[in-house]
């Protein structure tokens, strides 16, 4: 028989944040391939001889190939093991999560999305900063930072300079002076306040505000590096206000694997 593959998203890093259905996905599954910022007190949920495989990527270096992934993904279900794939975030915001779909629809393999909490959302949740406000921001992107270097996505920053309030940015730390410096030529203006919270949601998350014309110096002193979700926009005003995770005494959450 052949088994089934769950893409299941593990949230933005605090453990508690996973779904219902996603958890339980864990506690049945046979085989969990798991990624780099995936908290590693989920994997305790695992079932007693669960073969767990780690699949981390850092930026310029992946333990496991995409490819690689993709065919232990089918390997393992065509032996009739119930798989979970799990990701940090939402398997299908920046996830890779459609092209491990369409590897198990290609090779007649059962599979079932199990959505996340994305970190766009949930990162600046946790700083007191909400991506929609009815008198701030009506609308909202989520980009990745690698477009900042893409040829083909140039004309894509005069519409997120000029048509969206908020932009939320993945893997964007090593591209923010090219991200910072095409928002302005397209438009947004110098002093866009904006924000970078790093280890979202875990608890030692660090958040630092500018505006696109000093964030960079900002990001220096502050040594923030990845993982920081960039959030631009008039919303990142409310951060101060609305800050309530990181005054409170919060509790001993541990970090994903660095």
């Amino acid at each position: 028989m052949v088994g089934k593959v769950y893409l299941v998203g593990a949230g933005p890093g605090d453990p508690d944040l996973i779904t219902v259905k996603g958890l339980r996905c864990l506690q049945q599954a046979d085989v969990i391939l798991y990624d780099r910022l995936v908290n590693p007190e989920l994997l305790e949920n695992a079932k007693e001889g669960a073969q767990l495989v780690y699949c981390g990527k850092l930026p310029h270096y992946h333990t496991m190939k995409q490819e690689t992934i993709n065919h232990f993904l089918v390997k393992y279900a065509k032996k009739g093991y119930q798989v979970v794939r799990l990701k940090g975030g939402d398997p299908f915001v920046f996830g890779r999560g459609g092209e491990e779909a369409e590897e198990c629809s290609k090779n007649n393999v059962p599979f079932e999305i199990v959505p996340g909490i994305t970190a766009g959302i949930a990162a600046s949740a946790y700083a007191g900063i909400p991506v929609t406000h009815r008198s701030l921001s009506k609308s909202f992107a989520f980009i990745t930072g690698h477009q900042a270097g893409d040829v083909e996505a140039e004309h894509q920053w005069y519409h997120l300079a000029n048509g969206v309030d908020t932009i939320c940015v993945y893997m964007g730390v090593s591209h923010l002076s090219t991200i910072t410096k095409h928002l302005i030529l397209n438009g947004k203006s110098p002093q866009t306040p904006i924000a970078l919270i790093h280890w979202g949601t875990l608890s030692d998350q660090r958040t630092v505000v500018g505006t696109l014309e000093n964030i960079e110096e900002v990001v220096k002193k502050e040594q923030i590096t990845n993982p920081s979700m960039i959030v631009i926009g008039e919303v990142v005003t409310l951060h101060k206000k609305l800050n309530w995770f990181q005054e409170e005494i919060v509790p001993n959450i541990p970090v994903a694997n660095r």
